[in-house]
């Protein structure tokens, strides 16, 4: 099977990128531009104008519904190529959820959850650092941060849940404008390795992202040993594993939200995590084979 991706920049460390660099390794497909696709895997939404009569597969990241932002114009491209789409793929039942609310049914969709590159975290190093070195247990946390990431609230709970013998290390674009404390570490964007690295260092990561849909971040922490802690509130907790913190929030109605406005969290709401998921990128890529394998069947037929 000859795979075209669409709307990936293999260069890039992001979410959707680096999840395609992990599925292109484990896929039993190839990747040849030069030869006619079997099918197209078109990440979030194509640009395409002609399309022939190659199934395309539609791997949705999420879609837009912040008030403060034109959700509707921002959504309308990936809705086009939803409705053409022969097959969609959602990471997370939120995101099924979600996305069928705006855009209806897809007559032939399925959710995978992201998943990690177990052998490449198994033979990554642990971070070493003098100043870790200080610390009983180092906690950490990674992202882009805006706002909907809750960075402070991120903060807060280790605050509020640590030992005075224990750190978090921040890692991620736009942290550091954050009010400095003892303890917590800044480290600004580091490249995957790095993060693979902290996290294997880590006991703890911390993940309190409002309305998340599948943060890869989230997946690799896990496989690397860390135990999650998360909000409830949108697709984080069906990766973070049965052993997860999970800090309950109100349900929301998914209707658009002013997003970058997250509500406070009430740590003392604890719950039970009742998901669970396989986190193998291999397990994973044969999920995505066989989807894709039985979509252009569907067609062919």
């Amino acid at each position: 099977m000859n795979i075209h991706l669409e709307n990936v920049n293999l260069q890039s460390t992001s979410g959707p990128n680096h999840f395609a660099s992990k599925l292109i390794k484990y896929l039993d497909a190839s990747f040849d531009y030069d030869k006619d696709p079997d099918i197209r895997l078109c990440f979030i939404e194509t640009h395409q104008t002609k399309f022939g009569n190659t199934p395309l597969i539609q791997r949705l990241d999420g879609i837009y519904f912040n008030l403060e932002q034109p959700y509707k114009l921002q959504n309308a491209n990936i809705e086009k190529t939803y409705n053409i789409a022969d097959g969609v793929i959602f990471q997370s039942n939120f995101n099924k959820e979600l996305t069928t609310k705006y855009f209806g049914e897809h007559k032939n969709g399925i959710v995978i959850n992201n998943g990690a590159d177990t052998d490449y975290i198994d033979n990554a190093p642990i971070f070493k650092h003098p100043i870790l070195d200080k610390h009983e247990n180092v906690w950490c946390c990674a992202s882009s941060w805006r706002p909907h990431k809750r960075l402070a609230e991120n903060i807060r709970y280790f605050l509020e849940h640590s030992s005075e013998k224990d750190c978090l290390v921040v890692a991620g674009e736009n942290g550091n404008n954050m009010t400095k404390f003892d303890r917590v570490y800044y480290v600004g964007k580091i490249n995957v390795l790095q993060l693979i690295s902290l996290y294997k260092r880590s006991k703890y990561f911390l993940h309190l992202a409002w309305l998340d849909h599948c943060p890869n971040v989230v997946i690799d922490a896990r496989t690397s040993g860390c135990q999650i802690i998360c909000s409830s509130a949108g697709g984080t907790k069906e990766i973070a594993g049965p052993d997860a913190t999970i800090i309950e929030e109100d349900e929301w109605d998914f209707e658009p939200v002013k997003l970058y406005e997250p509500p406070i969290m009430d740590f003392s709401k604890k719950i039970k995590n009742n998901y669970d998921s396989d986190y193998d990128m291999k397990e994973v890529a044969k999920k995505y084979e066989n989807f894709l394998i039985s979509a252009k069947r569907k067609l062919d037929s």
